[in-house]
């Protein structure tokens, strides 16, 4: 029996793969996951101790913050804060840039997160998860990261990825050397090695959207979902539709099946490009599939604020070609 292969032991691997590495990266993602062991442990205990509900506030952008919320962000906030390793962090539930400690050293990262994903799910014991990008400071000095740091392209991140809590917990991750997998085993504390250099299929056979909003998709989209609807034994069709409704859990779903993601433009942009589409953009290219807002690459994006929103699809390289050849069609129709 092969000796599983830990999630430390992965990353010194990984390391030498990366010459001018210090070692300093691999550190974070340690500090990382103590913070995410914490969350899991909370999740598991959801329905047994006072953890579910609203917090009683809002978030930034006008969303009820369940209690869970507040304990991931304080979990990954503080956990970081103190790595010495960062020069500043972002979070989808915090308005401004969050400066580093004063008690704490600063480092040459930035770390941008959404600390729980799928909060609506939480209290009906849905998958939730955690999704995370790295970038170097681009600003000189060694005080703290300014807003610029933030604000770069997703093909610039020095990793990302996202921790699904389900049926078991799973963190999956990429440094531009291919994605790779690890399950929590709960006996040990370890993340263990489970999904090596994963591949997104080219195509595959279910897509991902809310059909609630329909009436007001842009005709691009509403084509495509029809395609897909319609009957053809050549390209597999018709699709399977599946929506949970947590994006982390939905898009871990196309990542090892294949498939569609589907956020699109209208009726307005909702996904967050820093906290959750250039992350999964990520993720998604160094798997072999596509990211798109239907005509612009994600990791080409140049974001213009912290809390950005825009459309995302994302999925099997096919699939998504298939759907911006839809929605140029739409656009050009549109505009005669």
């Amino acid at each position: 029996m092969a000796t599983p292969i830990t999630l430390g032991r992965h990353l010194t691997e990984q390391q030498t793969l990366h010459p001018a590495a210090s070692g300093q990266f691999t550190g974070l993602l340690w500090e990382f996951v103590l913070a995410v062991k914490m969350i899991a442990r909370e999740v598991r205990r959801a329905g047994l101790i006072d953890i579910l509900g609203a917090a009683g506030h809002e978030n930034v952008h006008g969303e009820k913050v369940q209690k869970l919320d507040d304990y991931a962000q304080e979990r990954i906030e503080i956990g970081m804060g103190r790595s010495g390793m960062l020069c500043c962090m972002a979070s989808e539930e915090r308005p401004e840039i969050i400066p580093i400690p004063r008690e704490h050293p600063r480092g040459k990262y930035v770390f941008m997160f959404d600390p729980l994903d799928g909060s609506s799910n939480i209290d009906v014991n849905i998958s939730i998860g955690t999704i995370f990008s790295i970038h170097r400071r681009v600003t000189p000095g060694s005080d703290d990261g300014r807003l610029e740091d933030c604000l770069q392209p997703g093909y610039k991140q020095v990793s990302a990825g996202y921790v699904l809590y389900g049926s078991s917990v799973m963190l999956v991750y990429t440094t531009g050397k291919g994605v790779h997998g690890f399950t929590l085993d709960p006996t040990v504390g370890e993340f263990l090695l489970s999904h090596p250099n994963i591949k997104m299929p080219k195509r595959g056979k279910s897509y991902s959207i809310n059909e609630g909003n329909a009436a007001s998709w842009d005709a691009g989209t509403s084509k495509y979902v029809s395609h897909l609807k319609e009957k053809d034994v050549e390209s597999n069709r018709p699709y399977s539709m599946r929506y949970v409704g947590t994006l982390v859990a939905d898009f871990h779903r196309t990542l090892i099946n294949g498939g569609i993601f589907m956020y699109p433009s209208s009726p307005k942009p909702k996904l967050r490009l820093l906290y959750e589409a250039a992350p999964l953009a990520l993720v998604a290219e160094q798997a072999g599939g596509k990211a798109t807002t239907g005509d612009q690459s994600i990791l080409d994006l140049v974001p213009t604020e912290l809390h950005q929103k825009v459309p995302l699809i994302v999925g099997s390289a096919e699939d998504v070609a298939k759907y911006e050849q839809f929605y140029a069609a739409g656009a050009a129709h549109k505009s005669k």
